[in-house]
């Protein structure tokens, strides 16, 4: 059914500071009838023991970075959290301590687990995160304990022993990478914590000083095969298998391909990928979901901008980073490398949203940037939306279980420089007695309130300042708002 008209449902303008208008409307047309893929959400990691830096602040400081991380009202609103499954005997060098640091003298041998109650502080974190509502956590590996490979060593690449190419004499240790990495699980939901996603690589095409352990794609699909009969028989149907964290959009191509053909891609909930050795281009050609699991500027010195000529790590870059990753190649999930870090880690670069300095913390506008995409709730569906000279956007619709409503949201990123009206169009919509908010984000605002009017034609307008960035979030009548918006 088409929308004629939103004048009717409003009630009346949101009561803030208009922005300057310069140039003459754009008008975006979204047409809910036209649905892609599902959005599972967006996250950060925390791993190599960066959780403890949240887990050391004092109050009040600590609930403000929370805040800043997971509130949907006043923060980012993130609904995924990638923890890492620790591999090392020892936590110098930041390193993420293993649940087994000695291992049986074969596969078959009764594994002998040490649990802290902490993981490198990341189960605190993750607790609370479920205080706020977050649903969605990946725990991903980075290699296996290092008995179970090939070089007797978390670190320096190697292989899981027991996958095609290898030898070893110890034996066939897939099963037993398997237990370990449900015994993981299992340790966090006895925490409070449930575990929806399991990796069991990182960056296989690329051999680091820390933990690290090699693949092709054809190899984890051997693995998986394994994995997945071990989570059933362990009650964790529900547990969805993502694979294999390639160092680039081109590598993780190829392992969905090998994984194809291995026959073992009906297994796999999702293809992830990083963006370091190729930039995310196109749409995956894979019937698993697709998401990206790690990406920042490792490059740039730190910066709280928003825009800077030529910039890699500002907010304005990254708005249009998960953008091009979402709308352009379908992507269901988009994560940051690290949510917090402190200033002495690599030369203070761009790798974080919040440098954690001490009991003292500085917000990048990063963060703010994935703030815009905060009312885009986990089950929400991406659907057409076009039109508008300058603008990029992209439209989804939530799904809220407890209320039968259809939410619609549009993410405008101005590539302009002065400012300009965004005028909303809907086709294909059933709402009755829709409100209507909008936020935006540019140099000196973070997802502020703006007023939505309605013209004389029936659509929704806002204005967007000069390369900025506004959301929409209509909401039927009926609905409780806060919970549409996921609070």
């Amino acid at each position: 059914m088409y929308l004629p008209t939103l004048a009717a449902f409003v009630a009346a303008a949101i009561a803030a500071p208009s922005l300057e208008v310069r140039q003459a409307a754009q008008k975006v047309t979204v047409d809910l009838t036209k649905r892609y893929q599902t959005i599972d959400g967006f996250g950060f990691s925390a791993a190599f023991q960066r959780a403890n830096l949240v887990v050391n602040l004092k109050e009040p400081k600590q609930t403000e970075v929370l805040n800043l991380l997971f509130n949907t009202s006043t923060g980012a609103g993130f609904s995924i959290l990638r923890n890492g499954i620790g591999s090392s005997k020892t936590s110098q060098n930041d390193w993420m301590n293993t649940i087994l640091p000695n291992c049986p003298s074969t596969p078959d041998g009764t594994p002998d687990y040490k649990w802290d109650g902490k993981d490198s502080g990341q189960l605190f974190l993750s607790q609370k995160a479920w205080s706020y509502g977050v649903r969605t956590f990946y725990a991903n590996a980075w290699s296996a304990p290092g008995c179970m490979k090939t070089n007797n060593n978390d670190a320096n690449g190697g292989q899981l022993c027991g996958v095609s190419g290898t030898n070893c004499k110890s034996g066939d240790w897939k099963q037993a990478y398997a237990n370990y990495l449900v015994k993981n699980i299992q340790l966090y939901a006895e925490s409070g914590v449930v575990i929806t996603h399991i990796g069991f690589l990182n960056e296989p095409d690329y051999t680091a000083s820390y933990a690290s352990m090699q693949s092709s794609g054809t190899q984890a699909a051997e693995f998986i095969k394994v994995l997945r009969p071990t989570l059933d028989k362990a009650n964790l149907t529900s547990v969805g298998i993502n694979c294999c964290e390639g160092t680039g959009w081109n590598v993780a191509t190829q392992h969905a391909s090998q994984i194809a053909s291995a026959g073992a891609i009906s297994s796999v909930y999702a293809i992830t990928s990083h963006e370091y050795s190729s930039r995310i281009s196109g749409v995956m050609n894979t019937k698993a979901k697709v998401w990206q699991t790690e990406y920042s500027d490792l490059n740039g010195g730190w910066s709280t901008s928003w825009y800077s000529n030529g910039g890699t790590g500002d907010g304005y870059t990254w708005a249009n980073t998960v953008f091009n990753g979402i709308v352009n190649s379908n992507l269901s999930a988009y994560i940051f490398w690290e949510g917090v870090q402190d200033r002495a880690t690599n030369n203070n670069n761009n790798e974080k949203l919040i440098l954690i300095d001490g009991q003292s913390y500085t917000v990048s506008k990063r963060l703010w940037a994935f703030a815009q995409f905060r009312i885009v709730r986990p089950e929400a569906v991406r659907v057409s939306a076009s039109g508008g000279n300058n603008l990029k956007s992209g439209a989804f619709v939530n799904k809220d279980g407890s209320v039968a409503v259809v939410n619609r949201m549009d993410r405008i990123i101005n590539t302009g420089t002065n400012a300009q009206s965004v005028s909303i169009s809907l086709t294909g919509s059933t709402l009755v007695n829709p409100s209507v908010k909008a936020w935006y984000t540019d140099n000196t605002h973070d997802m502020s309130e703006t007023t939505v009017t309605v013209g004389g034609d029936g659509n929704a307008s806002a204005s967007v300042p000069g390369r900025g960035m506004i959301s929409f979030l209509i909401t039927g009548a009926g609905a409780d708002e806060n919970t549409v918006a996921a609070q």
